[in-house]
C-alpha cells in the first residue's frame, strides 16, 4: 500500500512519519510539505528506499488530485485545518484515497461529515480527528459511555498546560497550532447544549463533577469532540470540549487579544505570534496552575441500574504519561495507530467518522499506542463513577 504523509515533515507529521516507517505491508511512504528541502531532507534521514519526499501545496488542487492518484491512503497533517482540512478529503475521495486526519477544529470537522455519502460510495474510510484532543480523549470518553445504560451528557477534557509546540518544525512564521488556538479563542464555538447545537463564546467557564475529585471550573473549547459525538450518538442531551491548566492571568490575555481582533485592530496572525512570544519567553506559565484533574479524559454522566451516575477515564499514570510525552508525539502517534488498523484489516467502515464512531476498540487502540510510546505495560485506562440518589 501506498501512504501520502501531508506536512510529514512537521512538528507532528514527523512522529507520524517516524512511527510508520517500519510498517511491512506499505511499499511506498510520500513525505510531502510545501517547504520541498525539509521535506527531501526529512525523507533521506530514513535512508530507505521506499521513503521519498517531495514538495506540495496542498491549494494547488490539480498537483494534489495528480499525487494523491498514485497513492491508496492519505494522512493530512497539515494544519492549520479550518483552511486545509475539508479540500484535502475531498480530493483525497475524488482519487479513491482513505483518509486520516488530526483535524482538532469544529468548523471543518461539521462540513467534512457532509462528505460521508461520497466516502461510503467510493468505498473509503475517512477517519477525522485521530489526534489528542480529539482523538485519545474520543476513546476514553466512549470507555466512560460503556459503562453506562443510558448516556445523557458527554464530555472530553484536556490541560492546556501539557500541549506545546514542538520546536522541531519544517515551516517557518506563525506555529500552526497558535494559529489554531487563536481561531478557536475568537467568535462562537458550536456546542451541544439541551439537545441542540448552540453558538458560546468560547472560554465560557462552566462546572464539572469528577468523580472521586469533586466540582471543578473548567473553559469550554472549539474541539470538535462537541460536535462529532451528538452527529454519531443522538440521544446524548449535551456534549462539550473542555480546557483546564488555564488559570485567571491566562484567560485575561487571551481575551484581551481576543477583543482586538474582534475590533479590528489585531490581525490573527499577529495574535498569535504574540502568544508564541509569550510561550517562548516563559513556558512554564501556565504549569503555575495547580488543577488535580487529570491531563487528558473522558467523562460521561447518564443511568446506571436506575441511578444517575457519572463515569470518568483516564490513564492511570496520567501525570508520568504527560511528562515523557511530547505534544508530537500524543498527537502524531495516535494518527499511526489508526493506519495500522487499517492496514491490517481491522477498519472495515466506510464514511467520514470520528473516532468513537471508527469501530476502533479504545482498550486494543491503547494498546497500539503503548507500543508506539515505548511503554513496556500498556497505558491503563483508570475508571472512576460515582452515583446519586
Amino acid at each position: 500500500m501506498k501512504v501520502l504523509v501531508l506536512g510529514g515533515s512537521g512538528g507532528m507529521g514527523r512522529f507520524t512519519s517516524r512511527a510508520i516507517s517500519s510498517f511491512e505491508d506499505i511499499s511506498l511512504i510520500t513525505i510531502a510539505d510545501l517547504n520541498a528541502k525539509a521535506a527531501k531532507e526529512f525523507a533521506d534521514s530514513f535512508e530507505n528506499n521506499k521513503i521519498i519526499g517531495i514538495g506540495l501545496d496542498v491549494l494547488d488542487k490539480e498537483t494534489l488530485k495528480s499525487v494523491l492518484a498514485d497513492h491508496d491512503v492519505v494522512l493530512n497533517l497539515t494544519g492549520p485545518f479550518f483552511k486545509f482540512a475539508y479540500p484535502i478529503l475531498e480530493a483525497a475521495l475524488e482519487e479513491n484515497c482513505h483518509y486520516l486526519d488530526i483535524c482538532d477544529d469544529w468548523e471543518p470537522t461539521e462540513k467534512m461529515f457532509m462528505l460521508n455519502k461520497l466516502a461510503e460510495e467510493k468505498n473509503k474510510t475517512a477517519i477525522i480527528g485521530l489526534g489528542a484532543s480529539p482523538g485519545i480523549t474520543n476513546f476514553l470518553a466512549l470507555k466512560a459511555m460503556s459503562k453506562l445504560d443510558e448516556v445523557k451528557k458527554v464530555y472530553t477534557g484536556w490541560d492546556i498546560s501539557s500541549a506545546e509546540p514542538e520546536e522541531e518544525s519544517s515551516q517557518s512564521g506563525v506555529n500552526a497550532a497558535m494559529i489554531h488556538g487563536i481561531e478557536q479563542m475568537v467568535g462562537k464555538v458550536k456546542v451541544f447544549i439541551d439537545n441542540q447545537f448552540q453558538m458560546v463564546r468560547p472560554l465560557k467557564r462552566v462546572e464539572i463533577n469528577y468523580p472521586e475529585l469533586g466540582d471543578y471550573k473548567v473553559s469550554i473549547f472549539g474541539h470538535p469532540e462537541a460536535i462529532t459525538f451528538p452527529h454519531h450518538y443522538p440521544e446524548i442531551s449535551e456534549s462539550l470540549n473542555l480546557m483546564h491548566g488555564d488559570d485567571a492571568s491566562f484567560r485575561l490575555i487571551f481575551k484581551i487579544l481576543r477583543f482586538f481582533i474582534e475590533v479590528k485592530i489585531l490581525p490573527k496572525n499577529t495574535a498569535a505570534k504574540i502568544m508564541e512570544w509569550l510561550e517562548k519567553r516563559d513556558p512554564n506559565t501556565s504549569k503555575n496552575f495547580v488543577n488535580e484533574l487529570p491531563g487528558v479524559y473522558g467523562l460521561a454522566q447518564g443511568i446506571k441500574n436506575g441511578t444517575r451516575t457519572n463515569v470518568a477515564v483516564s490513564f492511570d499514570n496520567t501525570d508520568d504519561m504527560l511528562e515523557k510525552m511530547s505534544m508530537g508525539e500524543a498527537t502524531g502517534y495516535p494518527l499511526a495507530c489508526g493506519l495500522k488498523m487499517l492496514l491490517e484489516g481491522k477498519l472495515n467502515k466506510f464514511g467520514v467518522l470520528a473516532p468513537e464512531a471508527s469501530g476502533i476498540d479504545p482498550d486494543i487502540f491503547f494498546q497500539e499506542l503503548s507500543s508506539f510510546l515505548g511503554y513496556e505495560d500498556n497505558l491503563k485506562t483508570i475508571v472512576t463513577q460515582k452515583s446519586y440518589s
